[in-house]
């Protein structure tokens, strides 16, 4: 009898322990849970689903080519003095003065020299002056055949040049042609730029993007959107600052934004940023981008 009371005891005593350890256990968690919940909800940056415009590009390269070129063979006997060229020349102004007669400039442009060369047919030297007309550059461009059904006139052009690294050209697609080419397997196509300021100069070498499949489309920064597997998630903020984590489909990516094709509507709002700070279902201290 003595020994099935003591086992008792020693029963009792083992859930008596494991009774506290739970109480005490949840009395730590609920003060800590009191504690933490009194902590103000982190400052988080949000944005406005808008709509942006989102193309498909082909890049290709090109050489520039002027408006209007033209070249005067000079002689050197000809010649009252050293030459001394303008930089730019309206049309009718005279680019040069010479004993046989005065060469007027048959249009606006820019004034350069080949240098001195010997005539192939004669025996004097000869110079080779050119005059540019850069208002307007052209180039010739190759576009792949597989991007042929999508090339058509008028489609916006972006240009850009080594010597100018941060600036792009605006531009559009001149002509094309109606043909592949059975060699190179390409689409021939040319491009217009306006150059008002003249900064494109003739013979440069263009970097060359074709804009075509032109839409305007919802977007959210690209800082928004969480990559899990195979699927794309955003944090949607409420009008009680808490951010649910949604689903959304993703399109194509452009300047830092992303294309949403669904899951969101216009005028949603959106995490921009700090996306670590944020968990499902919490509140947040919401602040504009």
């Amino acid at each position: 009898m003595k020994r099935s009371t003591k086992i008792i005891s020693i029963i009792l005593v083992f859930f008596l322990i494991i009774a506290i350890v739970i109480v005490g256990r949840t009395m730590i968690g609920n003060h800590f849970k009191k504690k933490f919940s009194k902590r103000p909800p982190p400052g988080i940056i949000i944005t406005e689903v808008v709509k942006k415009e989102f193309s498909e590009k082909v890049e290709t390269f090109g050489t520039a080519i002027s408006k209007r070129s033209e070249s005067f063979k000079i002689k050197k006997e000809d010649l009252f003095e050293d030459i001394k060229l303008k930089g730019f020349v309206k049309k009718g102004e005279i680019i040069i003065k010479l004993k046989s007669g005065d060469i007027l400039a048959p249009f606006n442009g820019v004034l350069g020299y080949t240098g001195l060369t010997e005539d192939i047919l004669v025996s004097n030297n000869i110079f080779i002056i050119t005059l540019d007309d850069n208002s307007t550059i052209y180039s010739d461009i190759k576009i792949p055949e597989n991007y042929s059904s999508s090339i058509k006139k008028g489609l916006p052009v972006e240009v850009k040049i080594s010597s100018f690294k941060d600036k792009i050209f605006q531009g559009e697609v001149d002509f094309v042609s109606s043909r592949i080419n059975a060699d190179t397997r390409s689409l021939l196509s040319r491009i217009k730029l306006e150059n008002d300021e003249l900064k494109l100069i003739s013979g440069s070498l263009l970097e060359v993007k074709v804009k075509f499949n032109l839409r305007n489309t919802l977007s959210v920064p690209d800082t928004s959107v969480m990559i899990e597997g195979d699927k794309s998630f955003v944090y949607k903020v409420d009008d009680k600052n808490i951010a649910n984590k949604i689903e959304v489909k993703t399109g194509l990516r452009g300047d830092k934004k992303i294309e949403i094709i669904s899951g969101l509507n216009e005028g949603d709002i959106v995490v921009a940023e700090g996306l670590k700070k944020v968990r499902p279902r919490g509140k947040i201290k919401p602040i504009k981008n």
